[in-house]
């Protein structure tokens, strides 16, 4: 196609994938302490941004993290998630030194985010202190797994 310039317009694909992740510390044991609570924060947004993510929020509690981001189509979410928990928990161990090994659960939650919900997730992961002080939880963000039965699986 060709512009009345002249030039050439290209045409390409629109995306804007939002996702928000959750995991939690290894038996939801509190490891996030206030000591390294920031800097865990910020270490996991630089690995999320080598990816070439956005990230739009991170926020927790002592025992579990959430993070909402816009992610390119290049990265799968298991490829980010294992970047994002083996980075920061090796950055926790080998510079923040804490009392006790710092270790993440292997699994997580992952959910897609509508566009028009962004702003009520931004606020939830944000305000993660706050909610579970007042027990104001969004059950199914909070979910780091689920159960299967094996046998149902197989099929």
């Amino acid at each position: 196609m060709i512009d009345l310039k002249g030039g050439y317009i290209m045409r390409r694909n629109k995306l804007c994938l939002f996702v928000h992740l959750v995991w939690a510390t290894w038996d939801r044991l509190p490891m996030i302490t206030p000591d390294i609570e920031r800097r865990l924060y910020r270490e996991m947004e630089s690995e999320a941004i080598k990816m070439r993510c956005i990230v739009l929020a991170i926020g927790g509690i002592a025992d579990h993290v959430h993070v909402l981001l816009i992610i390119p189509t290049t990265v799968t979410i298991a490829e980010l998630t294992k970047q994002i928990k083996g980075a920061s928990s090796h950055f926790v161990n080998e510079v923040l030194h804490p009392e006790m090994p710092f270790k993440w659960q292997g699994s997580y939650g992952a959910f897609t985010v509508s566009r028009w919900d962004v702003d009520k997730i931004t606020a939830y992961v944000n305000n993660q202190k706050e909610h579970h002080a007042a027990a104001n939880l969004i059950a199914e963000w909070e979910e780091t797994y689920e159960e299967v039965n094996a046998e149902a699986s197989a099929e």
